[in-house]
């Protein structure tokens, strides 16, 4: 018997190290205790993955929460699962499709219409390297849901967030945002070999690009914004990557995503810190990597880079440009 102890105490050693190891590459838990009773947030997205786990957090501390999705029937589902397991009623559902402006529009007249205050926008909505497929309104469909959509969205609610200062946005963009390019000749992929990946990395690009010019606009007004990388996490976003179709990919890898990729759970601790964090408050216009402030990549950080992609932007969603921060947000006449 004394023979296996020792085999199985460097067993035990190793599984408990690796586990440490895990959590401390994949970043911990979110460090706030601070409780957010009767502040609206809301989460797009949010009806599996990180939105789901970042809306749950948040009914958790006691927030009133918008689940706004594409699929009504899953976001009414995932509404009552969260509602279930943490006793908050005051989660709901709303419909929201990010490839349709018509759809923004009708969202965002209604929260501005039926809710007294919004405290916290986390889009957190997007599809990743998908086929070259096109929105509603003729955009690229990852830089139509992940940036336009979102772009859109948030400068329709911008003056609802203003008049409940302080107030927060979180827009997630990701760690491929290094290897993106606004190519202003061809935005949508129109003229070029459509590139997924490419596609993908310039939608997150902008997004960071947004944040940075946004929050330029709004200093002074109470209104934050940040952007976020959470982490690479298990979830539905990577169906169409391809990365787990091969019995060898799978083999092969899978130790390595088992030490690098994040539980849904884990990776929605970022949003619900930025959402929450006394301590973050007046901090606007940074680039988080999971739960530490870090410097973007050179580029997302090009002042003139940023406004251009407003101005196309707000050309593309119908928005009138100013020179302040676009809260207006009202269409242009057809």
């Amino acid at each position: 018997m004394n023979r296996y102890i020792l085999p199985l105490s460097v067993l035990g050693t190793a599984v408990g190290g690796a586990v440490l190891l895990k959590d401390f590459v994949a970043g911990g838990a979110c460090p706030s205790k601070a409780t957010i009773p009767g502040k609206t947030v809301i989460v797009t997205g949010a009806n599996t993955g990180i939105g789901k786990q970042t809306a749950l957090e948040l009914a958790k501390r006691g927030g009133n929460i918008i689940l706004a999705c594409r699929d009504l029937e899953k976001c009414e589902a995932a509404a009552k699962d969260i509602r279930g397991e943490t006793l908050n009623h005051r989660v709901s559902a709303r419909h929201l499709d990010l490839a349709s402006l018509t759809s923004v529009r009708e969202f965002a007249a209604k929260i501005n219409e039926e809710e007294e205050h919004l405290h916290v926008l986390i889009n957190n909505a997007a599809v990743m390297r998908c086929p070259h497929w096109t929105t509603e309104d003729g955009f690229e469909m990852q830089l139509g849901v992940n940036y336009l959509g979102h772009f859109l969205l948030t400068n329709l609610l911008l003056d609802k967030l203003k008049a409940s200062a302080p107030s927060r946005i979180i827009n997630l963009s990701s760690l491929a945002h290094v290897a993106g390019h606004i190519d202003f000749d061809d935005l949508n992929w129109e003229k070029r070999k459509y590139d997924t990946k490419a596609a993908y990395c310039q939608s997150k690009l902008a997004l960071v690009l947004f944040s940075m010019e946004l929050s330029r606009r709004l200093q002074g007004t109470g209104v934050t914004v940040n952007a976020l990388h959470p982490g690479v996490a298990r979830t539905e976003l990577g169906r169409h990557t391809g990365m787990h179709s091969s019995a060898f990919s799978s083999f092969t890898l899978g130790p390595i995503f088992w030490l690098l990729v994040k539980s849904p759970q884990l990776a929605a601790q970022p949003s619900t810190y930025l959402a929450v964090a006394e301590e973050l408050e007046s901090v606007s216009g940074k680039y988080f990597d999971g739960l530490r402030e870090k410097a973007p990549a050179p580029k997302a950080e090009d002042e003139e880079v940023a406004q251009r992609l407003w101005a196309e932007s707000a050309r593309l969603v119908g928005l009138e440009l100013s020179s302040g921060a676009s809260g207006r947000g009202q269409p242009l006449p057809k």
